[in-house]
C-alpha cells in the first residue's frame, strides 16, 4: 500500500522533470535557430551588397530579350526580399528566446548591439572611446573613417558636403556590419591579399592586436600605427573581419560625422541595433586644445590674440560658427527623438565624464544596453588618477577632476570672446555658461557649467 500511494508522487515529478529539459531542448532550438538566421542573414546581406557594387551597363533601347542588367536587378530585388525576411525572422526568434528563458529563470543572451561614438575633435573622444575599447565582448575601432577623409576630396560646403556625409555614412554602414573590405579601397597603398601594414591607429583597437588577428610579426615591414603591446604581422582584414562578426557587440568612433539625420538610414536597418552617443565639449576648451594640438592650422588666432594688430579672418571665424552649428543642430534633432531616433540617442558633455567618469560610463553602457566587465572598470579608476606627466595632447590618461577646466588659464579671453559670439546658441543649449569679463574666466570658484544637458526638447 505504502508502495502504491507513493507512486502518483513519483510520476508526477517524472512528468516536472520531462517538461523542465523539454522546455530547455525547445530554448535551445531556438538559440541554434537564431544563430543560423544569423549567419544566413549576414551571407543574404555580402552576396547584396557585393551585387550592389557591380558594374552595370544601359540596356540599349531596342533591345527585345531580357538584359543581364534587368535579371542581375532582380536577383538584388529577391535578395533583398531575403534579407528583410531573415531580419523579422531573426527578431521574432530572439523574442521567442528571451520569453522562454524568462520562464525558466535563465539569464538571455544580449543582443548584438552597435554603438556609434560621434564627436568632433579635442572633445575627449579617444578617452571616451576606451571606455568601449576595454570590454572584451566588444569589436571596437578607432576612427577608420579617416581614410575616407585621406583619399575622396570633397569641397566645403553645398553639394560637395553632402556627398561627403553619404560616402561616410554609407562605408560606416558596412564597417557596423563588419564588412571591413570596403576599407580596401581607400587604405593607402593598396592591401595585397588582404593584408595592410597602413591601418590607421591599429594599435588603438585592441581586438586588432589579440589573437587570432594578430600574426606573427614579419621582417623588414613597417607598420606606422602597431599593436602597442606587443609585435604583429600586418593587419589580416579577413582575420578581423571574422573577429568583428565572433565578437558579441561592435563599437565605434568617429569625428568625420557631423549631422545626425544622414544616419536615419542605419538607425532604420534591420541588421543593425544602433546606439548613438553624441559626445560635446566646451566649444571654448575645442579652441584652446586645438592651439596646441594643430598649432600650424591656428598661427592666425594665435597672432592676433598676441599681437592684435590684424584683424582675425572672417572665413575662420565662419568655420567655427558653421561646426558649432552642425554640432548644435545635430543634438536638437537627437534630443527631440524623432521616431527612428527613440531610444537610440544619448548626449554626453565632457566635462561630465571628466567629474564623474565611471558613473558616466555605466551610464553609458545601461543605455547601450550591454553589460560591462570589471576590466572597464578597472581602467577608468587605473586612467582617471593619472599623474600630471601623462597628460598628452593623444592621451588616453587624464587626471580627469584638474584637466577639464585647464583650459580656462590657457586662452585669451579675448579669444573666449569670439568662441562666444559665433557658439552661443550651441553653448546655451549644453549648459555652458558666458563669461563677460577675464577675472570671470580665470575664477575657479565661479563655475561655467550648468547642471547638465537637456535629456529631451521639444
Amino acid at each position: 500500500m505504502e508502495r502504491r500511494s507513493a507512486l502518483p508522487q513519483d510520476f508526477r515529478e517524472v512528468l516536472h522533470c520531462l517538461k523542465m529539459r523539454s522546455k530547455y531542448a525547445v530554448l535551445l532550438v531556438f538559440v541554434v535557430g537564431l544563430v543560423i538566421i544569423e549567419k544566413e542573414n549576414n551571407f543574404i546581406s555580402r552576396v547584396s551588397d557585393k551585387l550592389k557594387q557591380s558594374p552595370q551597363v544601359l540596356p540599349e533601347a531596342n533591345e527585345t530579350e531580357a538584359s543581364p542588367v534587368q535579371a542581375e536587378n532582380g536577383s538584388l530585388a529577391s535578395l533583398r526580399q531575403l534579407d528583410t525576411a531573415f531580419s523579422q525572422l531573426r527578431t521574432r526568434l530572439r523574442n521567442v528566446t528571451l520569453q522562454l528563458a524568462g520562464e525558466l529563470g535563465i539569464a538571455a543572451p544580449e543582443p548584438r548591439r552597435h554603438v556609434l561614438l560621434m564627436a568632433t575633435t579635442r572633445t575627449g573622444s579617444s578617452f571616451v572611446g576606451e571606455f568601449f575599447n576595454q570590454q572584451g565582448n566588444i569589436f571596437y575601432l578607432f576612427e577608420p573613417l579617416w581614410h575616407i577623409e585621406r583619399t575622396v576630396t570633397f569641397e566645403p560646403g553645398g553639394a560637395n558636403a553632402v556627398g561627403s556625409a553619404l560616402v561616410y555614412r554609407d562605408v560606416l554602414q558596412q564597417l557596423l556590419l563588419c564588412d571591413l573590405y570596403i576599407l580596401e579601397s581607400f587604405i593607402s597603398p593598396a592591401p595585397e591579399e588582404h593584408l595592410t601594414a597602413a591601418l590607421f591607429r591599429r594599435g588603438s583597437s585592441h581586438s586588432l592586436c589579440e589573437e587570432p588577428v594578430c600574426t606573427p610579426s614579419l621582417k623588414k615591414v613597417f607598420e606606422k600605427y602597431h599593436c602597442k603591446n606587443r609585435r604583429c604581422g600586418p593587419l589580416n582584414i579577413t582575420l578581423a573581419a571574422e573577429a568583428c562578426r565572433r565578437k558579441q557587440h561592435m563599437a565605434l568612433k568617429t569625428v568625420r560625422i557631423r549631422q545626425l539625420e544622414f544616419l536615419q538610414p542605419l538607425a532604420e536597418d534591420p541588421r543593425l541595433d544602433l546606439r548613438i552617443i553624441q559626445l560635446v565639449r566646451d566649444p571654448r576648451a575645442v579652441l584652446a586644445s586645438r592651439m596646441v594640438a594643430f598649432s600650424g592650422k591656428y598661427e592666425s588666432w594665435k597672432k592676433w590674440a598676441a599681437e592684435g594688430e590684424a584683424p582675425l579672418q572672417e572665413d575662420e571665424v565662419q568655420r567655427l560658427r558653421g561646426n558649432c552649428e552642425s554640432i548644435r543642430l545635430s543634438a536638437e534633432l537627437g534630443l527631440r527623438q524623432p521616431r527612428w531616433l527613440r531610444g537610440r540617442y544619448m548626449l554626453v558633455r565632457y566635462e561630465d565624464v571628466a567629474r564623474a567618469p565611471l558613473r558616466k560610463a555605466l551610464e553609458m553602457y545601461r543605455f547601450a544596453g550591454i553589460r560591462p566587465t570589471p576590466q572597464v572598470e578597472e581602467w577608468i579608476r587605473a586612467n582617471t588618477q593619472a599623474p600630471q606627466d601623462s597628460n598628452g595632447i593623444y592621451s588616453t590618461q587624464k587626471n580627469s577632476s584638474e584637466q577639464f577646466e585647464k583650459w580656462r588659464f590657457s586662452i585669451p579671453f579675448k579669444l573666449a570672446q569670439v568662441v562666444q559670439d559665433a557658439c552661443e546658441p550651441a553653448m546655451r543649449l549644453f549648459g555652458y555658461k558666458l563669461a563677460s569679463s577675464a577675472q570671470e574666466l580665470t575664477n575657479r570658484s565661479l563655475s561655467l557649467l550648468e547642471e547638465g544637458p537637456p535629456t529631451r526638447i521639444t
